[in-house]
């Protein structure tokens, strides 16, 4: 493979006004995570101290590898909803190693609302649990909940996705022969209780450790028993009455260390067989992307400067590399493992569509994993273009994306929009693994298009009617509808709505994208198989 030749000038003032800009982006970024991993109203870490529980950040030190990589998911999740209040979605969730194992962590954070399940809590424990199922990864759950946030129980229990697949979840990874391990540090109450009850093992700590279906006031009120917590659901009694629970502990430093004994103790997977090579550094620095990224989302770059800071020794085999130029494929290896990346340099054209579904088949042939870096506004549209059949190229490209049996990786790397967003694997083309940058933007399209797209439609009606709109009734239309689309096309809205795995420091996304593939090799890749081509 040859290394690519960088463009790019870090002395250049073109450089060091993108970079001054992308600092801002991200330093407001970092402090965000910060705020979300660490910052807690003192009274709730009071309250863990007197009931001796340690912080959930402690918890996840004392269960990990020491000088590990832990890759935490969606940090950010809920920080654009319940009015900032519920930070993380309320718990931590991550691949990280334990006793030299790699493993989905599942962490209820008690300092959050006391553990208390938000309907993003639940949608982000579900989406931990899908990527354990799709890679079968052995899972760690950290339990300690106060329960479902009862106001909004109609957001988080009847639904397919909601409560109720965590457990189904479970018992699908149990099906497939991956082990789970729970270790309850707090209460386990409804259906919380069943996540250590589904469980292969678990661990419960004397004294704050607790499993039942209704706590004593709710016993209370049905059958009108007076029980205490430690009768109804302790430790002791589990471990040796109810069988519920299978190894006591005296702390949570115990209840931690038998954990980690107890994944000691697990199969170490036979992974599927992947090319590597032993793995090089970029030639290129990647904090040098800072000085590439333009702070306007409408300008364009060229996604080889990208892929050489994120590529061993930036080396990268172009495919096809003088047809379809508006999407870049070809091969690489990130971290040693061999992918093929299909990464934007403009709209999707008829050309570009077809290359891109050809590489993907490619790629499902060779058993490459595929790596989609997203900067796209879309496919072409127009007269011309329909008539050369845009439609049904980009439909040959969803169906390859689609059909596709390697793993998928998808990074958001500047603007997601429309029709494009699906042909370079989106949220919805199961992706194992999908992340953001800070600055990116994603929606149907642009706000400014959307809003002057209402503002026609609006037009055209008065005008079949007779009547018109003054300059001041028109921004009353469009302004609102740009606000808007700004707020709910950002990387923060997407990222707290769980959209996306997370964001990333573009730096970091190298070694992102490392554990990633790493963790879905657990599972083995079926042979491929596609639907129908419209040729």
């Amino acid at each position: 493979m040859k290394r690519i030749e960088s463009a790019i000038n870090p002395s250049s003032s073109a450089f060091r006004v993108n970079q001054d800009s992308y600092r801002k982006i991200l330093d407001d970024f970092q402090e965000r995570q910060r705020k979300a991993r660490l910052e807690r109203p003192p009274r709730d870490l009071e309250r863990l101290a007197k009931q001796e529980k340690l912080f959930v950040r402690k918890r996840l030190e004392l269960l990990l590898d020491p000088g590990t990589p832990f890759l935490e998911l969606s940090t950010l999740a809920a920080g654009e909803a319940y009015d900032g209040e519920v930070p993380s979605a309320g718990c931590v969730t991550g691949i990280g190693i334990v006793s030299g194992r790699e493993v989905m962590i599942n962490a209820g954070d008690a300092s959050v609302k006391g553990g208390a399940w938000y309907p993003l809590t639940v949608k982000k424990t579900v989406r931990a649990l899908d990527i354990a199922l799709e890679n079968r990864l052995p899972v760690v759950h950290l339990c300690d909940s106060a329960g479902g946030f009862l106001p909004a129980q109609a957001e988080l229990f009847a639904d397919k996705y909601y409560a109720g697949r965590i457990f189904r979840n479970q018992c699908q990874l149990s099906k497939l022969n991956v082990p789970q391990v729970a270790v309850v540090l707090g209460h386990c109450t409804a259906g919380g209780a069943y996540v250590p009850g589904l469980s292969d093992y678990n661990v419960i700590v004397r004294r704050t450790g607790a499993i039942f279906l209704a706590g004593p006031p709710l016993v209370k009120a049905a059958t009108g028993e007076d029980v205490t917590v430690d009768e109804l659901g302790g430790c002791d009694m589990h471990t040796s009455v109810s069988g519920t629970a299978d190894y006591p502990a005296s702390s949570e430093e115990e209840a931690i260390a038998i954990a980690r004994d107890i994944v000691a103790q697990f199969r170490r997977p036979q992974k599927t067989p992947a090319e590597w090579q032993p793995p090089e550094e970029p030639y290129y620095d990647p904090r040098e992307l800072y000085g590439i990224i333009p702070p306007d989302i409408k300008q364009q770059f060229d996604m080889r400067e990208v892929i050489a800071r994120i590529v061993d020794s930036s080396r990268f085999h172009e495919y096809q590399p003088n047809y379809g130029k508006t999407l870049i494929c070809g091969y690489a290896h990130i971290w040693g493992y061999k992918v093929g990346i299909l990464a934007n340099n403009g709209v999707l054209f008829n050309d570009s569509s077809l290359k891109g579904a050809h590489f993907i088949e490619l790629c499902n042939q060779n058993g490459t994993p595929l790596v989609f870096l997203q900067n796209i506004t879309g496919f072409m549209v127009g007269r011309e273009y329909e008539r050369r059949g845009i439609t049904k190229d980009g439909a040959k490209m969803i169906m390859a994306v689609s059909c596709s049996t390697v793993p998928k990786f998808t990074v958001m790397c500047h603007g997601s929009f429309g029709a494009g967003n699906y042909g370079m694997s989106g949220r919805a083309f199961d992706s194992r693994f999908l992340f953001s940058w800070p600055h990116a933007q994603i929606s149907v399209m642009g706000a400014e298009q959307a809003s002057n797209t209402l503002v026609d439609v609006k037009l055209r009606q008065l005008a079949r009617e007779g009547t018109s709109l003054s300059p001041e009734e028109i921004d009353a239309i469009r302004d609102p509808v740009l606000v808007e689309f700004k707020r709910k096309q950002s990387a923060l809205w997407s990222t707290s709505e769980i959209w996306d795995d997370g964001l990333l420091d573009p730096a970091d996304t190298r070694n992102a994208l490392g554990i990633s593939i790493s963790a879905t090799l657990n599972a083995p890749i079926a042979a491929p198989g596609y639907g129908v081509f419209r040729m």
